[in-house]
């Protein structure tokens, strides 16, 4: 993943924040490739570029808090980007 950097964990917040802007693509491949039933290790190699076997524990948490994030979004946090926004 190089035209964007992330953080080993998104922020985790009640709202949607900038982090969660940036990164709303890569939110949408990890759900597909759940949905796909993708292992993790491939996921995380093409959508982060980390290599599991030489960074197991951090790819594993990459994938998971940035999953985990990404079913948030899905689940409730989309609602928020319909919402007008405060200038």
């Amino acid at each position: 993943m190089n035209e964007t950097s992330f953080r080993d964990r998104p922020p985790k917040t009640d709202r949607v924040n900038a982090y969660d802007e940036k990164h709303l693509a890569i939110y949408v491949r990890l759900l597909m490739a759940e949905e796909e039933g993708a292992d993790w290790r491939e996921v995380v190699h093409v959508i982060f570029g980390l290599d599991p076997v030489l960074e197991p524990d951090r790819a594993k948490t990459v994938h998971d808090s940035h999953l985990a994030r990404a079913r948030w979004m899905a689940q409730s946090g989309y609602q928020q980007l319909l919402q007008p926004r405060m200038q």
